[in-house]
């Protein structure tokens, strides 16, 4: 009798490896499970398949997998919004003025873009501003933004 994994073997180990992911929550063991069920299917039209063959192709695919994973396809999944670094978020921001701040009353500046969800903020300068004019975001004080002509 051959001592051979049979193709089913293969996939129930990466089953049971990718399932095991689960509770450990890394998310790397999965790619040598997935590279487990590459090997049980492809020793389906090829069962002559010796055993280093299956665990050289295993070894080669589970790198590969996992260098997929952590080189292309992670790097888009990462959060890219400011989101909880609000000073840093808006500092340098470039707006136009929609109200302009006269004496105490605060004024309003628009952003092209939302920043931090909002488009547009109470702001306050030091600078006489007019409606239209550009301004850029040095400071920020509770919930307005103190600006400069930009």
């Amino acid at each position: 009798m051959e001592t051979g994994f049979l193709y089913w073997h293969w996939i129930v180990f990466g089953i049971v490896l990718m399932l095991s992911e689960i509770f450990i929550g890394s998310f790397f063991i999965f790619w040598f499970g997935a590279a487990a069920v590459v090997v049980g299917l492809l020793i389906v039209p090829l069962p002559g398949m010796s055993l280093t063959a299956q665990v050289l192709i295993w070894a080669i695919s589970s790198a590969s997998f996992a260098f997929a994973w952590f080189k292309l396809i992670k790097p888009l999944n990462t959060d890219k919004t400011k989101a909880g670094l609000s000073k840093e978020a808006l500092l340098g921001e470039i707006g136009q003025v929609l109200l302009a701040p006269n004496g105490e009353k605060r004024g309003k500046l628009r952003f092209p873009a939302p920043v931090l969800g909002s488009d547009e903020w109470l702001i306050i300068s030091h600078d006489e501003l007019d409606v239209g004019d550009r301004v850029s975001v040095v400071e920020l004080s509770g919930n307005a933004l103190i600006v400069k002509k930009a």
